[in-house]
């Protein structure tokens, strides 16, 4: 029984750690392209708003009916 609980408790199984390493690797590898990602949305942003202005400076007529 002691053996047991000394195999089971004791040392780490080669297998797990290789597997918890690949898993940290992904976490970090996620976490940065998260970062990237959100500075990517946070400049399409920007210049959808900065758009949004220059089109709202042009004195349009007003639409017309589409044909149908």
């Amino acid at each position: 029984m002691a053996k047991a609980l000394l195999g089971h408790v004791g040392g780490s199984d080669p297998r797990v750690l290789a597997e918890m390493r690949r898993l940290q690797q992904r976490v970090q590898d996620l976490e940065t392209q998260l970062l990237r990602v959100q500075a990517e949305n946070d400049a399409l942003a920007a210049a959808a708003r900065h758009g949004d202005s220059v089109l709202d400076s042009i004195d349009m007529p007003k639409a017309e009916p589409a044909l149908t």
